[in-house]
Parts: C-alpha cells; structure tokens; sequence
C-alpha cells in the first residue's frame, strides 16, 4: 500500500492530492492513508500536508531503495529485478547468491553500505553508509568465458560517461578497471564469473562508485587516494542520478556486445583511457618491468612494450599497473 501511495504523489509531484482521494482510490480509511505517510516522512521523503488541499510531495530522499530506482530507471530490462540491502557485507555476494537461485537476467543487487567490500586483488573497497553507489550486475551472456574479463571494460565506459555528465568531472579509465580524476580513485569495479567448460553461467560485475564520500570520512590511509564526484562538481550529486545513467550506458554498451563483439567497446574504451601511451610499471608476484603501454589486443589484454623492446601482454588477474613516474600515493 505504502508503494502504491508513493508512487500516486510522483505521479502528482508538487500538486497536491487529497486524503479523500486517496482513501478511494485504495479503499482504505483516511487514517490508515495518514499513518502511511508518516511511515513515508520517517523514511526521508518530504510531504506536506496542505488544509483542505491534501498531500504534496516536494522532495525525495537520495536513497537506492528499489522505489526510488525504478522511478529513476531509463533502462528496457537491466536493474528491472532489484535485490536491496541497507547494509550487507558485499553487493557481489549478494548478486551471485541471487544468480545461483537462478534469478533473471539484468537483476542488480544494492546496498546503501557494504561492510566488507571487495575490489581486485582481494583488496578491501570502502564503502560507507549513503554516500556512493555500491553496485552489482547479474548478467548471463551468450558468449564464451574468455570474453567475460572484457566486461570489466564495458562497464568502466558506463562509468566514466555517467559522471561525466557533471560539470568539473573529467574522469579516465586506468587499465583495467580503475577510474581516476585527477590522479585519485573514484571508482573501482570488479568482475567475476561463474563457468563451466565452453559456457558462462553468468557474470557479475560489481562497481563501487564514491559519489559523496566527505574528506574526513576516508580512512587516513586512503586520503590521498581516493576522490568523489562531488569534489569534482564542488557540490552534493544524487546518487540515484547516477546509477540510473550508468545502468542505462551498461545495457546500451552491452546490447552493442551482443550485435556486434566487443570491437566497438575497445574503441571507445581507448577514448576514455588515461594508460595507453603511457610509460608504466608492471608489477607481478614474480616479476617488475617498466615500459610502455601501446594498446589492448582483441582479448583486452594490456599490450606493453619493454625498454628492450620486447612485447609483453598483460594479464588483467596477475598484476598490477602503475604510471613510471608515480609520485607518492597517487595513481599518476
């Protein structure tokens, strides 16, 4: 009941609706009507109560709940089956326990906080209580599990184009899954995948976007590290904005995969990367070099041209990649 009078105030947003309306509409008393939408102020949504007028919506809070996404969504099928938490350890947990019960295609799993978020390497992501979009993607592809690492790039594009949007925030894709602005991390993104020989059960592709992360909540370790979309744009973003741009750009992108292969999403993924070109360092288990990053092949994989002039391809996995002339904490 609670949803259904929500979404009869966005439909009437700013105009105001009577309790008498609404009593009829769902066949319930004028109090019961009143008790929900205290329910719905206590939740952060800003009603007001006009005399002999009714309810007036002014105003939603920036929740990720699925109420608040599905009025946001601008997507045919992606985000369409929403799993929500308000804190959970980890959304990939959470989208591949959903995905092993054989939930649909394009189902996304959020929380407002993850505890234990993860990025690559096993390196932890921090994720504090409403003030990012922490984010996983349950998709199930038809094509082979050797194509599945190239996600990770489809999904940096959705990114870097959703922020983008912002007025100051000019962010670029670090080889692999890092996006940076201004040599600090904004967003981290983390794909696994459930296989067997010769098919994908699925992909989940989890992303960890700070979006209104202040300064004096990061960890003191990662303060030079990491940045939000709202120190960029010098003023508070909506989260909901965010993550329907990137669900739209994900299911646009990944439909284009489906057409065509994963050639169009590496040309746009060179558009937007802050890597090729660049001298870096390779830093492996067994191994360091320096060289210099020249393009990604058909695999995605990093292509690297050593100082003697050998050429190494990159394993996203095994290493990771620094620019040679890293200075400090910072990314570049």
């Amino acid at each position: 009941m609670r949803k259904q009078i929500l979404e009869l105030l966005r439909n009437n947003m700013q105009q105001p609706v009577s309790g008498e309306d609404i009593s009829n509409k769902f066949g319930v008393s004028r109090t019961a009507i009143w008790k929900h939408i205290q329910a719905l102020k206590a939740e952060g949504y800003d009603i007001e109560s006009v005399p002999k007028k009714g309810y007036i919506l002014r105003g939603t809070p920036d929740k990720l709940n699925p109420e608040e996404i599905e009025a946001a969504l601008k997507t045919k099928w992606l985000g369409r089956n929403i799993r929500y938490c308000e804190s959970i350890n980890s959304t990939n947990e959470l989208a591949k326990k959903a995905a092993n019960e054989g939930c649909a295609d394009g189902l996304v799993a959020i929380a407002e906080e993850q505890v234990s978020g993860k990025g690559r390497l096993s390196r932890g992501w921090f994720s504090p209580y409403g003030h990012g979009v922490w984010v996983s993607v349950v998709l199930k592809p038809p094509f082979l599990p050797q194509e599945a690492p190239k996600c990770t790039l489809m999904a940096a594009i959705a990114v870097v184009k959703a922020v983008n949007k912002y007025k100051g925030v000019k962010a670029s894709i670090k080889w692999p899954n890092d996006i940076l602005l201004n040599g600090k991390k904004m967003v981290g993104i983390l794909t696994e995948m459930n296989a067997e020989f010769g098919k994908v059960n699925y992909i989940v592709i989890g992303t960890g976007i700070n979006v209104n992360v202040p300064r004096d909540m990061i960890p003191e370790e990662l303060q030079e590290l990491a940045i939000s979309v709202a120190d960029a744009a010098k003023e508070p973003v909506r989260r909901i904005d965010i993550l329907a741009d990137y669900l739209k750009n994900l299911e646009d992108l990944y439909e284009t995969v489906l057409k065509k292969g994963f050639g169009p999403i590496f040309e746009e993924w060179r558009k937007y990367n802050n890597t090729l070109g660049q001298e870096v360092k390779v830093i492996s288990l067994g191994d360091v070099y320096y060289g210099k990053a020249i393009d990604i092949d058909p695999e995605g994989l990093l292509i690297v041209q050593k100082k003697d002039g050998s050429i190494e391809k990159v394993i996203a996995g095994d290493v990771s990649i620094r620019p040679a002339n890293a200075k400090g904490k910072r990314y570049q």
